[in-house]
């Protein structure tokens, strides 16, 4: 699918002024690139993006390799790779197995630690990596997560593993944005809880009730692109 950089940014601008409008508190803006190409890496961190998320580590890996070749000649910046310089984050369910391949492309957070054999893997591979551990606020298998019961547990865990643990994040119900609400505020109170700033929350149709409701990250995709091929 051809992606026109011009439209990101101004999807981009647009976005940041929306989360203006509803709160004077920073907000990560992540751009999901599931389904679309290098492209879309380039355009979101042109115009601006704090983070590009992946979902599947394939994808992710493909990607990163695509942006080591000659599309990376052109970004100007420190002397090493620019696929190595991308701010990754996944934030897809993840398999142990998975972690070796994706470690190497530097991952500045991994959102989605749901588990303490999960938590374990990272820490071998990677000592010291920076995550949020995923809640499950829905109730819906298919989205992941621990328990919110689990979570301070799973948050102690890591952190005895040498993990920095900087939030949590979750992912609204399926279905109308006002739906997402209750769960959105019951994981901005954990993380108050357990003393930690970050919560990952708000999709592209849910974004303006997670900024109420305290996101500081949010994952945005066909708000950006626009509808996946």
């Amino acid at each position: 699918m051809t992606i026109d950089p011009a439209a990101v940014a101004r999807n981009i601008a647009a976005v940041r002024a929306a989360v203006a409008a509803r709160t004077d508190r920073p907000v990560r803006l992540v751009a999901v690139t599931k389904g679309f190409d290098e492209q879309a890496v380039m355009a979101a961190l042109a115009a601006g993006a704090d983070g590009i998320g992946e979902n599947y580590a394939q994808e992710m890996v493909a990607k990163a390799a695509a942006l080591a070749g000659p599309v990376a000649e052109t970004v100007p910046g420190p002397e090493r790779p620019f696929s190595a310089r991308i701010p990754w984050h996944f934030i897809g369910q993840l398999q142990r197995n998975k972690v070796k391949a994706i470690v190497p492309l530097g991952v500045a957070l991994w959102q989605t630690i749901d588990r303490l054999d999960l938590a374990r893997e990272l820490a071998r591979r990677q000592p010291g990596a920076t995550v949020l551990v995923q809640v499950n606020t829905t109730g819906e298998a298919q989205k992941g997560g621990c328990e919110p019961g689990e979570a301070a547990v799973l948050v102690a865990d890591c952190g005895g593993l040498g993990l920095t643990v900087t939030g949590l994040m979750t992912v609204g119900p399926t279905g109308p944005a006002e739906g997402a609400r209750a769960g959105f505020r019951r994981l901005r109170q954990m993380a108050n809880d357990l003393g930690l700033a970050d919560c990952s929350m708000g999709m592209s149709a849910d974004l303006e009730v997670a900024v109420d409701e305290g996101a500081t990250i949010v994952r945005l995709g066909s708000r950006l692109f626009g509808p996946r091929g």
